[in-house]
């Protein structure tokens, strides 16, 4: 069976994202000091369309990540700002209209949308009846591939607790946020069982693997 994979970049205080996220402003205050190691990479850029780019410690955590994985779940403010019912289907995400994914993207939403053809084979598919329905459909789309667990905190925060991830791959960043999106919010001591497998460090940031055991 397909298994759901974690890969996600926090800061030193358990924030994956800053304060007062908006339009503006998506990862909220401080937000985008998280991932400056990640915006250089050859690999980052060429997931949007340009071939320049660094090769460091890090590139082969990236490429690990993005192997083998045929679907993605996030949340719904991952996707985009908008609160409450859809108004109409003008926001069609951060990424413009070939987003990085390249495969089926399932959002969680309490209110229900029909799904977003995009193109480069991303499909954004809105789920509104629970995080155990998305891995059914996500699992069912990616064909015995993995399923990537994007964010943002919230929805992570469920299928921990739920105990469906089974690999965690954090990449923490020497920045202190201070507030935000926490990872790891709500868990109970002794929730989840782990087994490193690996630790990089890399120019700006130390990737850590584990498995759920």
């Amino acid at each position: 069976m397909s298994k759901l994979r974690l890969a996600i970049t926090m800061s030193l205080d358990g924030y994956v994202a800053g304060a007062d996220q908006s339009e503006p402003n998506p990862l909220g205050v401080g937000g985008m000091e998280l991932h400056q190691w990640f915006f250089p990479l050859k690999a980052f850029r060429e997931m949007h369309g340009e071939s320049d780019g660094e090769t460091d410690a890090s590139s082969p955590v990236v490429e690990e990540r993005r192997a083998n994985i045929g679907a993605t779940i996030m949340g719904r403010n991952m996707f985009g700002p908008v609160r409450g019912p859809w108004p109409d289907d003008s926001w069609r995400g951060w990424w413009g209209e070939d987003p990085p994914y390249h495969h089926p993207v399932f959002v969680l939403t309490h209110h229900a949308r029909q799904p977003l053809e995009m193109k480069g084979g991303t499909t954004f598919h809105f789920v509104s009846d629970g995080i155990e329905s998305a891995l059914g459909q996500a699992r069912d789309a990616a064909r015995g591939r993995d399923i990537w667990l994007a964010g943002g905190a919230s929805v992570v925060n469920q299928y921990l607790t739920a105990g469906f991830v089974n690999e965690i791959d954090i990449s923490i960043a020497p920045v202190i946020l201070s507030s935000g999106a926490r990872l790891f919010e709500g868990l109970e001591r002794g929730a989840l069982k782990l087994e490193q497998v690996r630790a990089i460090d890399a120019p700006g940031v130390t990737h850590i693997k584990y498995n759920v055991r």
